[in-house]
């Protein structure tokens, strides 16, 4: 089997006195989505970003494509989406997307190509050319979005990604997904939106600064006994069904 895209193994991070993370184990392999979900402030932006090397681990270990991060090489090969827009308000959705691809290091001859893709996915055609300080919240979301997508990163890790995207649009970036998914490449996302949680390959729960269930959707629903992820998730919080 293909080594995995990112291996957390007994990660703890603290913030001053507290533990936000335990005990953190976690794989995503070549070829999956993993939906990390677990209630707000459990800790899910700070497992991505101690995976990504922009937090410091206190314990164990996290690596990407087998090494410690942060590894300025291994970037071009990850495609991230934070819980915050990181835009230039004052540039275009077009000149964002040039500008990401150069960095990414996509040559001129792809640019265009790439840059029409992406816009289509997240239904930003006509919206291109607009300077980002004009766009909507879910605008600027779907920019996100399309910026993490360039380059066909082999790792892809998203951050909410679909908050303040609508119904229609939702099911057209996670067939996106699944395409990139089938294409080889791992995906690691947070989700508030459980639903969300049954369209991955396997689910990690998120509760109390540890992973306390790892499996498939349909094996955590069985485990627990009831009929949906979001009733998993409740029974697991100690909630009365």
């Amino acid at each position: 089997m293909a080594s995995a895209s990112i291996t957390l193994t007994h990660l703890v991070k603290k913030f001053g006195p507290q533990t936000v993370l335990k005990d953190i184990n976690l794989t995503v392999q070549p070829g999956e989505i993993v939906g990390l979900i677990g209630p707000s402030g459990s800790g899910k932006s700070t497992v991505i970003k101690t995976a990504l090397g922009m937090e410091l681990a206190d314990g164990g270990q996290a690596t990407v494509f087998g090494q410690q991060m942060p590894q300025r090489q291994l970037l071009a090969r990850i495609g991230y989406m934070a819980q915050t827009d990181a835009l230039y308000e004052a540039l275009s959705g077009k000149e964002n997307l040039v500008f990401f691809a150069k960095m990414k290091g996509l040559t001129k001859t792809t640019i265009t190509a790439a840059i029409t893709h992406v816009a289509t996915v997240v239904d930003l055609t006509a919206d291109l050319n607009k300077r980002v300080s004009g766009y909507s919240g879910g605008m600027k979301r779907r920019l996100s979005l399309a910026i993490a997508l360039l380059g066909k990163p082999e790792l892809l890790i998203l951050d909410e990604p679909t908050v303040g995207i609508d119904p229609a649009l939702r099911r057209q970036v996670w067939r996106e997904l699944d395409k990139v998914r089938d294409a080889g490449s791992s995906i690691l996302i947070t989700t508030h939106v459980m639903d969300e949680a049954e369209l991955t390959d396997r689910v990690a729960l998120l509760l109390g600064g540890e992973v306390i269930a790892f499996a498939t959707p349909a094996q955590l629903k069985q485990q627990y006994q009831v009929a949906t992820i979001e009733d998993v998730f409740l029974k697991a919080e100690g909630v009365t069904l």
